[in-house]
């Protein structure tokens, strides 16, 4: 079993034990002790890291927490990479029909032995599915260009923390889900822990704390990405927000990620203290539009 899982255990034993799963202390102190706290239209999730993690693993995270929330936020219809396998696995299904056609000639059902209705009906899907694929080819081009761009602003500057606003605007999101990467240490490859255990360990505290359960079936949002860096890092895709403040309002999830060995390197909050107010927030210049089935 693993940390979370025994911590959560212990959580619930002690409300049985205590009787006391209606004393607010109680429920807070257990919520801490999980790495989880929940309070009206927020929600906190912390995952802390044992050792040093590079900054092309905190890159990774971002990309793929981006992936997961607009899946879990039904912003689209499967998960990004079987999106990416069934547009490919299409693709080379097409060429095929197109070269049988051309070399062998293709015998398929004539029209005329269909009736109108049927007709109509096929003729709808086929418009349907090529809508669809392409607005699924336009969103996974605008995230593949958006994952390149994150992977050069990773490699000009610390990143502190990174917003996805989903609905409204960013002023005034519906939903706003932050990722703090303050309390992160950061190694080269050889110091550091593998970005797939690293995963691993934020994906597990995602699926236990259910962030997403008690949230109502949104319709197709707009989503936008805006990350803190510092001024002067010479990136030019991304926009600045000089005077950009984080929203209050709307419903919150905040991702803490750390390392609980404060023997290791200083954290990026550390490193960056003597010229934090040289990092200002930038904003990726396009909304995602993501598309139901």
């Amino acid at each position: 079993m693993d940390t979370t899982s025994r911590q959560k255990d212990v959580c619930v034993q002690t409300l049985q034990l205590a009787g006391s799963s209606d004393n607010p202390a109680v429920v807070l102190a257990c919520e801490r002790l999980s790495g989880v706290q929940q309070s009206e239209g927020c929600c906190s999730v912390s995952v802390d890291f044992s050792g040093l993690v590079t900054q092309e693993s905190c890159c990774r995270f971002i990309c793929e927490l981006l992936k997961h929330v607009l899946y879990q936020r039904q912003q689209l219809p499967l998960p990004y990479d079987q999106l990416i396998y069934f547009l490919s696995r299409d693709h080379t299904s097409n060429r095929a029909m197109y070269y049988w056609k051309n070399n062998f000639g293709l015998c398929t059902e004539s029209t005329d032995s269909l009736s109108l209705d049927n007709e109509l009906i096929l003729k709808k899907r086929r418009c349907t599915n090529l809508a669809d694929s392409m607005k699924c080819h336009r969103v996974l081009a605008e995230l593949e260009k958006l994952f390149g761009h994150l992977e050069t602003l990773f490699s000009l500057t610390l990143v502190p923390r990174v917003l996805l606003l989903l609905g409204g605007s960013t002023v005034c999101p519906r939903e706003l889900y932050e990722v703090n990467m303050e309390g992160i240490k950061l190694g080269n490859g050889e110091q550091s822990l593998k970005t797939s255990f690293c995963m691993q360990k934020i994906f597990r505290s995602l699926f236990s704390a259910d962030v997403f359960s008690d949230l109502q079936s949104p319709a197709i949002m707009g989503a936008m990405l805006l990350v803190q860096g510092h001024r002067d890092c010479g990136i030019d895709w991304f926009r600045p927000k000089l005077a950009y403040k984080v929203p209050s309002r709307g419903w919150r999830l905040t991702i803490n990620l750390s390392c609980c060995d404060m023997t290791l390197a200083p954290a990026i909050h550390d490193a960056a203290t003597s010229t934090m107010q040289d990092y200002i927030w930038f904003q990726a210049p396009v909304t995602l539009k993501g598309f139901h089935e």
